[in-house]
């Protein structure tokens, strides 16, 4: 690695290990699991036992989001006596964030000692048999951001330089997450995410494009931050809430109030099946 090379990866680790004193800090706590509470995942608070709660604000480098759906706040605490640290609210390259920057809480979360990164969203069915409100088990993801939050200086305190992706998704987690999703009668689809810019919605020559590709669902989040978890060795489980079906040869406008509303009803099923999958893992 060059000399400019390492100076900026030193500073990328200062600033992880900054935003990790402030966080350690205010609670001592260490954490088993982290989770993302995207668009889906938002009530999972309400459940979680709750020791600390920090804005985004108060943590050094901490990206800010600015989508109205996202508060913004890392809590601290237990959820049925597993201790968690989950992420209130996630930013995304359409902001303006580079894609470093988007991962920057999932690495200071595994700093805090999280082994297994829980993310969630909402995204768009490529499957025909899907439905809005559909949950999907994640057991796979493409990469359409046209970027990688590893490019540049490599963090090898973090992880190695070129990290294997054949099992982006935990298979251990994703059968309990089954299993539960069975015993409980909830209706869990598995699929292939596809992870692309955004903010503008996909035309249907998008949709068959990805579609013909091997995607079943497509968002604007997810891939980063699963790729960030893997280069540091975390078990991932993804879960996604279908909020509307892409069907190309019938278009219809999408509402994002209606995308908004068909996540948070979902909601309740994916916070019961992420209760019982960080219960028996």
């Amino acid at each position: 690695m060059s000399r400019e090379g390492r100076g900026e990866a030193e500073r990328a680790l200062e600033a992880l290990r900054e935003a990790q004193a402030v966080i350690r800090s205010r609670t001592p706590l260490e954490p088993r699991a982290a989770l993302v509470l995207g668009t889906g995942l938002g009530g999972l608070h309400e459940a979680l036992e709750v020791e600390e709660t920090i804005p985004y604000g108060e943590i050094p480098h901490f990206p800010r989001p600015s989508v109205d759906t996202h508060s913004g706040r890392l809590v601290l605490g237990h959820l049925d006596e597993v201790p968690v640290v989950a992420m209130e609210g996630r930013v995304h390259g359409y902001e303006g964030y580079t894609l470093q920057e988007v991962v920057f809480p999932v690495r200071v979360m595994r700093l805090l000692g999280a082994g297994t990164l829980v993310v969630s969203g909402a995204c768009g069915g490529l499957d025909r048999r899907m439905r809005p409100g559909d949950l999907v088990l994640l057991d796979d993801q493409i990469n359409f951001m046209g970027d990688s939050p590893l490019v540049g200086p490599n963090l090898e305190e973090l992880g190695p330089r070129f990290p294997d992706m054949s099992e982006a998704f935990d298979r251990r987690l994703s059968e309990l997450a089954a299993t539960a999703a069975l015993e409980r009668g909830i209706r869990l689809i598995p699929g292939v995410y596809a992870g692309v810019v955004g903010p503008q919605l996909e035309t249907p020559a998008e949709y068959r494009m990805l579609r013909a590709m091997g995607a079943d669902v497509v968002g604007m989040s997810v891939v980063p931050e699963v790729i960030a978890a893997r280069h540091m060795a975390m078990q991932v489980l993804g879960i996604a809430a279908v909020t509307n079906v892409c069907l190309p040869d019938a278009p219809e406008p999408a509402d994002v109030q209606v995308i908004i509303r068909t996540a948070q009803a979902a909601e309740p099923r994916m916070t019961r099946l992420v209760r019982d999958v960080l219960t028996r893992m």
